[in-house]
Formats: structure tokens, C-alpha cells, sequence
């Protein structure tokens, strides 16, 4: 029993486990209590998937994000779309249009050179499709055993258009909350490969970019509160960082989201539940609710959003807290997850 592990371990152990890089809340305790006070700020409420910085009068977002996942290639993606659209779309949340790209490998010895060429072709053409470019990057290899294959680490610039204004603090009640798809595909899709599962019928990842989809929203109107895209932690975690941010509360009503029915079945099999399982193409937003019809047929027009639907309404009761009403009429609470269910999703 001393040799067990356990993604989610008690929050007093001395060592990172893997629980730290899950999203959850050990991931905001490393950073809050650890990172926070090395790099000089403590103010977790502003921590956001990109920074908004002022340069020259224009106002750029800002985005890194290191890619781990395994296996390297997956049922709808891979590595290289990753790396990509992860960064894309948290330039997006900001509101911002991402336009460059650094890309940085970590490269193990011995993995095939086929392998890496793989994965560049397929990082090329999702920047392709996400319509940036990338304009620098870095190439490191470690030794045999002190990797696992190909890391990959990204770095974004967006411009954001004037009268955006994305953040959680403008989140109030009355709000109403969209997601802009069914959720849970990424997460079960990277499971099934790794676990070698085979279900009746395939579950591919959702891996996408969701820039357009986020013009199409901000041209009904720049008035959007605050935007998500639902990776680690998957949609429970967004909606807590989100309420606790806003310091307002959320309900969501159980039954509104949208669970595609090939990853119900499977997290009900295993023992999950979709809304903490990740996502990669899908997005979460808070829309004054005089917005909310208008911005909903923008979405639904849009490739990316056909599927979007109005899942819940931001509250005054419970300050930061999510409560999900199930189908029974009953409510549970929606809490941050602590690690993560799946890990290594990204």
C-alpha cells in the first residue's frame, strides 16, 4: 500500500504530484500559495488563461501553455493541434484575435525523427487553420528516459479589438450562461486511446479553434461579461473559477447540458462525470441576459457553436459557489475538482 499513488492526494504532502497540473484545486493552491509570492502578486481573482497588457496604445493579449499530453496521437487530434489551438483559444477567451505563435519542443532521445515530423506537420497545419503564424520557437532534447517523446510549448499575441472588456469581475446576477457544444469528448477520446477502450461507437476529440466562433458572439455585441474555454477541470472547474472570481453564484440546470450520448455512456460505465472531464473546442460564456437570445442564434449559426445552448443563470445567493439542479428536482453542489479525473488530457 506505501507504493499507491493517487492523482488527488491529501493537500499537506510535501512533493508535486500529479494533482498539481489538473486544473483543480491543488493547481490553484500551487500557484496562489508557491508561484504567486516568488513572481511578486497575490491576486488569484486576476489570474486569467491570458494576460491583457497595454503596448504602444494597443491592447494585446498574452498566452503560453506547455503540452504533455499522451498519447501524442488521438482520436480527433493530436499533440500538434494541441499546441495550437490551446494557445488560440485562450488568446480568444480575452476576446482577442490571435495573429503569432512561438513554438518551443522538448524533444527525448531516440524518439523517431518520423514522429516528429508528424507532429510539426500537424502543429503547421492547425496554425494554418486557426489562421496564425508562427514566427519563432526552440528545440531542446533531454536524455533518453527524462521525457516522454515530444513536449511541446506554445506562446501567443492577440490584438483585442477596442470596447472588449473580458473578465470575471464584470460577471453579475442576472447573467445568463452559455456553452457552446457538448461537452466531455476530449477528455473520454484520450482515455479510450490510452486505456485502449473500444466503445460501439467512436468518440473523437473536439480539439479546435474557437477564434471565429468568439468574432461571431462579439459582432452581436463587444458587451460580453466574461468567457471560458472548459480544458482541465472541464466545465466545473471553468464555472467555479468564473463564480469565485465574480464572488456571485451559479446554478446550472443539470439536464440543459449537453452530453453527446457516446460520452455518457462511457463516464457513466467509468465512473465519471462529463462536467469535469475536458474539452478542447468548446467554450463557456456569461451574456447579460438582454444578449443572450441574439448572441445564442450568432453561436448556433457559426461551425463551432451549431450545438450551443443556455445552461444555467448567474445568482446572488451562495457567492462563489456552483449548484447544479439535477432532473429529479433536487440540487447538488458543483465544487472545484481537487486534481483531475483523467490526467495528462493536454
Amino acid at each position: 500500500m506505501l507504493s499507491w499513488t493517487c492523482p488527488a492526494p491529501l493537500r499537506d504532502r510535501p512533493r508535486v504530484v500529479m494533482g498539481h497540473g489538473g486544473g483543480g484545486a491543488l493547481s490553484a493552491e500551487l500557484v496562489e500559495q508557491v508561484l504567486l509570492p516568488a513572481f511578486g502578486g497575490r491576486e488569484p481573482a486576476a489570474l486569467t488563461d491570458s494576460a491583457t497588457v497595454e503596448l504602444g496604445g494597443a491592447r494585446l493579449a498574452f498566452s503560453t501553455d506547455s503540452f504533455v499530453v499522451r498519447p501524442l496521437f488521438f482520436p480527433g487530434g493530436s499533440i500538434g493541434d494541441l499546441a495550437v489551438n490551446g494557445t488560440v483559444n485562450d488568446l480568444a477567451m480575452s476576446g482577442a484575435r490571435p495573429a503569432v505563435l512561438s513554438c518551443g519542443l522538448i524533444l527525448e532521445e531516440g524518439v523517431e525523427l518520423d514522429t516528429v515530423a508528424r507532429v510539426a506537420r500537424a502543429l503547421g497545419a492547425a496554425a494554418r487553420a486557426a489562421g496564425v503564424r508562427v514566427v519563432t520557437g526552440d528545440t531542446k532534447v533531454v536524455e533518453a528516459g527524462h521525457g516522454d517523446g515530444v513536449y511541446v510549448n506554445t506562446s501567443g499575441i492577440g490584438l483585442i479589438p477596442a470596447g472588449v472588456d473580458l473578465r470575471p469581475e464584470r460577471v453579475v446576477p442576472g447573467d445568463v450562461v452559455v456553452v457552446s457544444g457538448a461537452v466531455g469528448a476530449h477528455g473520454v477520446a484520450i482515455m479510450s486511446e490510452r486505456e485502449n477502450l473500444r466503445f460501439e461507437v467512436g468518440i473523437e476529440s473536439d480539439c479546435a479553434p474557437l477564434g471565429g466562433l468568439v468574432e461571431a458572439m462579439l459582432a452581436v455585441t463587444p458587451d460580453l461579461h466574461v468567457l471560458r474555454d472548459p480544458t482541465r477541470g472541464g466545465l466545473a472547474a471553468a464555472l467555479n473559477e468564473i463564480a469565485a472570481g465574480s464572488g456571485t453564484g451559479v446554478v446550472v440546470q443539470e439536464r440543459a447540458v449537453p452530453v453527446p450520448p457516446p460520452v455518457a455512456a462511457a463516464c457513466a460505465m467509468l465512473g465519471l462525470d462529463p462536467m469535469y472531464v475536458a474539452n478542447e473546442g468548446k467554450l463557456v460564456a456569461f451574456v447579460p441576459r438582454e444578449h443572450a437570445d441574439a448572441v445564442l442564434a450568432a453561436m448556433r449559426a457559426h461551425p463551432r457553436g451549431a450545438e450551443a445552448a443556455i445552461v444555467g443563470e448567474v445568482v446572488a445567493d451562495h457567492p462563489g459557489m456552483v449548484v447544479a439542479r439535477t432532473g429529479l428536482g433536487g440540487t447538488r453542489v458543483v465544487d472545484l475538482p481537487l486534481g483531475e479525473q483523467l490526467p495528462r488530457i493536454c
